[in-house]
Order: structure tokens, then sequence, then C-alpha cells
């Protein structure tokens, strides 16, 4: 993640204490942002019937990849230099001793893995998914294998997506061994599911890279004195005051401590007992409260709404939704023989399409001159594109009409407003009145 550097004043917000194992809970997940482990919301048995007599004919989803490793060492090998010089002047705080031989641990594991790549829990969140479709839409999956129908597989061609991919579609076939031959290798498609660095992301990558507002509202959040009071709280945990007063750059510091605490959840399963790291020992509650709303705030501007009047950060996304509605339409024309579409694509994919399809969360941008909050915007990355994020399609039909139900993160979720359902409370909707109202028409 780009460390962000200083200029607006934020407001106080109301922070939710983080407990250990947070990621577990889903009242305290804030505090990792988009590193959040996935967890499905909603309970199976809680889903609505289709209307009597449509069966199931097709299923769709893009998933986010599963738990990973950090991108790169940047984080460790910064704090890891910091407590080296600590340690040689006599700086460390007794919870800082403790510190070096969990990095060096957590850095070990996450090398083994390889930087970026799944990890064991990420692999174990894509298999759970599948079991989880499976068990959904038994019918459906009967009737693929008895049709012979081919699930088609893409991914965007990074590693930890096509890792999250096989995955998914070894425990899906494990589940209903008939699909075996079904399923298709995974294929890669930049253009839609690694838009953001694609030909049709040019425009975005400028607007990141170049655009004043966007620098200066970053810099008023990570400057703010929230901001350098949590980093001061962070470093103090680890080092002793004489010392951390010595470190030029405090946020960017502790940003690298939050980071490697962000990221630990994820790497559970390589922890020496498999039952996590326990890096909350040296973040405290609130401090990592306020550095995973640091995080959102990154992800809020450059990801998901934005700034209200621009649609820069989300209308590549529309290259995703067509797709989606390209392979509904086909079924229901007669001219696919897919029973399922796959897709495995990443964060920078997941917020754009939340933000483009108004989904829960994803509904309200930011005015210019007032900087996003928790306490007036309801986005929040763990709940918007956690690890292992999906959005799901189902298709059923009765005769030639044909619903579709969305699964947003395995709950049942309403399309946007100006969609009207089948009846009054129904998640189910016309295909025909999802083209209407998103313009398809």
């Amino acid at each position: 993640m780009r460390r962000l550097a200083p200029v607006l004043a934020l407001g106080a917000l109301l922070l939710t204490a983080l407990p250990a194992h947070a990621a577990e809970d889903p009242a305290h997940r804030d505090g990792y942002g988009t590193k959040a482990p996935y967890a499905p919301r909603q309970n199976p048995r809680t889903y609505q019937r289709p209307p009597a007599g449509f069966v199931p004919v097709f299923t769709e989803n893009v998933s986010r990849h599963g738990s990973r490793a950090a991108g790169d060492s940047e984080d460790g090998d910064l704090v890891l230099a910091l407590w080296e010089r600590a340690e040689a002047t006599g700086q460390l705080t007794s919870r800082g001793k403790e510190f070096r031989p969990v990095v060096r641990a957590l850095q070990g594991a996450m090398a083994k893995t390889g930087y970026g790549d799944l990890s064991g829990r990420g692999r174990q969140e894509m298999a759970d998914t599948a079991r989880r479709l499976r068990r959904r839409l038994p019918a459906l999956f009967a009737g693929i294998a008895a049709r012979g129908e081919k699930i088609d597989v893409v991914g965007s061609g990074q590693q930890r997506a096509v890792d999250s991919a096989t995955a998914f579609t070894d425990a899906l076939a494990g589940a209903e061994p008939a699909l075996r031959p079904l399923i298709g290798p995974v294929r890669t498609d930049k253009d839609l599911l690694y838009f953001h660095k694609a030909a049709g992301g040019a425009a975005y990558r400028d607007y990141v890279e170049n655009d004043q507002r966007l620098k200066d509202t970053l810099r008023g959040i990570t400057d703010g004195p929230r901001t350098r009071k949590a980093a001061h709280g962070v470093l103090r945990g680890l080092f002793k005051e004489p010392f951390v007063a010595t470190i030029g750059d405090q946020v960017s510091a502790a940003r690298a401590v939050y980071e490697l605490y962000a990221i630990a959840p994820a790497m559970s399963e390589e922890s020496p007992d498999g039952e996590g790291w326990r890096m909350e020992r040296f973040v405290s509650r609130p401090d990592a409260a306020w550095f995973g709303y640091v995080s959102d705030a990154e992800d809020f501007y450059e990801k998901g709404p934005g700034f209200a009047g621009s649609d820069i950060t989300y209308a590549m996304a529309d290259v995703l939704l067509d797709d989606f509605f390209r392979q509904a339409e086909a079924k229901r024309a007669g001219t696919s023989d897919l029973g399922a579409e796959l897709r495995f694509s990443h964060a920078e994919e997941i917020i754009p399409l939340a933000a483009l399809m108004g989904l829960p969360g994803s509904t309200r941008p930011a005015e210019p001159g007032r900087a996003y909050t928790y306490a007036d915007n309801p986005w929040r990355g763990a709940d918007v594109s956690p690890l292992g994020a999906n959005i799901q399609w189902d298709v059923f039909a009765k005769g030639d009409r044909y619903l579709v139900r969305m699964l947003y993160n395995e709950k049942e979720t309403a399309f946007k407003p100006d969609c009207r359902p089948a009846a009054e409370g129904s998640r189910f909707y016309d295909l025909d009145e999802l083209e209407r109202c998103f313009g398809r028409r």
C-alpha cells in the first residue's frame, strides 16, 4: 500500500475496539479493512425459495482471491531495522522485546508461501465457498452433470487468482465428481478481471497518479492529529520515548507495524501453532481501528464511491457488469452451453463493481471538501471487499421467464432501488427488469 503523506484535519470518529481474533468477530472487522478474512454473511437456512415452478439453470460469480501473504517484505524490513537500532541502544519496551521474533517468523512464513500468494487460509476460504455454492444449488449442479454443460473458469492472470480458481474448482469437483471433466482450465482475461491495469483503466490510473484533489484529501487524513497520535501510540508500545522521537516519519513506521497486524489473520494457518500470530499484542485496539479507517479512506477514494459527481473510480467496472448480463442473456437465448461462469479477480475489481451496481455500503460518495469518515458514511472495506469477497447471480427459469437472485458475500441482496423485484419483498428479479433498470435496453 502506498505511503500517504500529510494536509486537511479530520474530526474525531467513534472507534470500535478490536479484540484478539477480531477477524473472527463480524462486529470488529473494520480494523483489518480489505485484508479482513472471509466469512459468509447469511445463514443458508434463511434464503428465500424461488417462486413456484422456477428451477435453477445457471450461476455466475466474480470472486476476489482468498487470504494471502503480504505483497512484499517492505513493512517487515522497515520495522525490523527500527527494532535493531532500538535494541542496540537499549530503547525497547518489554513488549517491544517480544516483537522481533514474531515478525521474523511471520516474514519467514510469507516468504515460504510466496509474497502476494494465496495462504492456507485463502485456499480453505475458496474451497469452503465452493462447497456452499454446490449445497445451495444441488439441482443445478446435478443438471449440469446430467446435461454435460460446461463450467467456464476465468481469472485475472495473477497467481493468487489462478490458485483461488483452482482451489475453488477442485472443491466443487470433489463435492460433485461428475463435474470434473466439465470444468475448463483457468483462462486469463485481463480486460475483464484486471481492468484497473488494462487499456480500459488508463483514465483511472491518471486519476490515482495525478489528481490533486485526491492527493490533498488523503494527505489531510494521514497527517491529521488523530493519525499522528495513533502513530505515536503504536511506536511507543514497542520503543521507549527517546527513540520514538528520533523516527523522522512516524506515520509511515506505524503503518508498517499496522500492515503486519492486518495481514496476520490471513496467515493464521502458517503460524507456529496454527492458531494465529497474536499481533494484537503490539497494536492497541483504538490505534488499530484508526489505521483501519485510514486504509479504508484510501480504498474509498481510489477504488470505491470516491468524490460526488465523479465516476472515475468505478465506471471502468462496466466491462464486468456487462459480462454478467451477457452470460445470463445467452442462457435465456439458448446460445450458451455453460452451466456456470466462475471468475476470480481482486479488490481493485470488486470494489468498483460494488459502487457501479450500488451494492449496500457503496452508494454514498463523499462531498468534495468534506472527508469520508465512518461517522457519516457506511462504506467499510471489511464488508465491501474482504479477502474472498464475491458477487453471485443465480438464474432460475420457468418456461420463457427468467429470474435472477443476487448474493453478495453469500447474502441475498436487493438490486438497486430502481429495479423492481418479482414480488414485494422478493430477492428474485426478472431478467427483463434488470435490463431495464441498468439501461441495457
